[in-house]
């Protein structure tokens, strides 16, 4: 580790105030920054003057998303809230320091280099959000952020970790929305990627209403098609369940979930995350059960999106 050292624990605390500059650009800056939109997950962890702050800075990169700055962030420090030495005052036992973890020289390197926009501190301040994270930015792109071209070695350059990038790009995806719908989808998306592990119809003895697509704990699960949520909460047999009504009368569920990061009346996107895969209620295994009801009857899912033009199960049954 030659950059920074991860600060461990989410132990959140009460968020410091940031200049009223910052707040005041949060909702200026949602909008830039980053081609990519938040996520439900982001908006809801994400102080929103750290979001602001991220999407802003990431605009001195070309190429580079602000969810990246923000999953460091999130893993540094928890976005300034963790209460572990170095994040506010004084230094960790490695030297590093403020919301983006910095030594000390590879900051004043930085900054040397690169002069921060105003905004922050004067002189510049790791400990200052503004700073550090424009830091951070400028620091990714000189290591291979610019315009992709190793984005992977350029985390790598921030801690030099292969379980940090790794578990960086993973928090990066879980903050941004990304549409995922397959070709002649007619806006259609498959909720989560995985492997079906119990089809609809039949089921020892019962009938099977759904749909069982097996991902990890904490997996995105997006929105199938645009619509309102109805419901968002625990469920007897479910666990935790979305349900969304669309334009077009159809209902879908997804149950079993984690964390739901929608509530009832949200407009949704088609794509949008709404849920994180779980294993609650009556579940034998980490997955999404994925119901889908049209005219109050349940529907076959493979079906449905097989008329769509898209194979839900992108891997075979076991």
């Amino acid at each position: 580790m030659t950059r920074a050292l991860v600060v461990l624990g989410a132990v959140v605390v009460l968020f410091p105030v940031l200049i009223v500059s910052a707040v005041m650009g949060a909702l200026s800056s949602l909008f830039g920054g980053g081609a990519s939109q938040p996520s439900a997950a982001a908006l809801s962890d994400i102080p929103a003057a750290y979001l602001a702050l991220y999407r802003t800075a990431a605009g001195v990169c070309p190429g580079l998303d602000w969810s990246v700055l923000a999953a460091i962030g999130k893993i540094e420090t928890n976005h300034g809230r963790s209460p572990l030495p170095g994040v506010h005052t004084g230094e960790n036992h490695a030297g590093a320091a403020g919301p983006m973890q910095f030594l000390a020289a590879t900051f004043a390197a930085v900054t040397a280099q690169h002069p921060i926009p105003p905004g922050g501190a004067t002189p510049p301040s790791r400990y200052h959000p503004h700073d550090a994270i424009h830091a951070a930015a400028y620091y990714l792109c000189d290591n291979g952020a610019r315009h992709h071209r190793d984005l992977h070695g350029a985390i790598y350059a921030y801690n030099h970790a292969d379980w940090y990038v790794t578990q960086v790009l993973d928090q990066a995806a879980h903050y941004r929305t990304t549409m995922t719908t397959a070709p002649h989808g007619g806006g259609w998306v498959v909720p989560v990627q995985g492997r079906c592990t119990s089809r609809f119809g039949p089921r020892d003895g019962e009938f099977h209403r759904g749909l069982d697509i097996s991902a990890p704990i904490g997996t995105p699960i997006r929105a199938a098609a645009e619509g309102t949520v109805l419901n968002a909460g625990p469920a007897t047999g479910y666990g935790l369940w979305v349900r969304i009504q669309h334009p077009d009368g159809v209902i879908t569920t997804y149950g079993h979930n984690h964390r739901n990061l929608t509530r009832p009346g949200d407009h949704v996107q088609a794509g949008q995350v709404i849920a994180e895969v779980g294993n609650r209620g009556e579940s034998t295994g980490p997955h999404l059960h994925f119901q889908i009801d049209t005219h109050g009857q349940p529907t076959d899912p493979a079906e449905y999106y097989r008329r769509e033009g898209i194979d839900v199960c992108n891997h075979h049954d076991t």
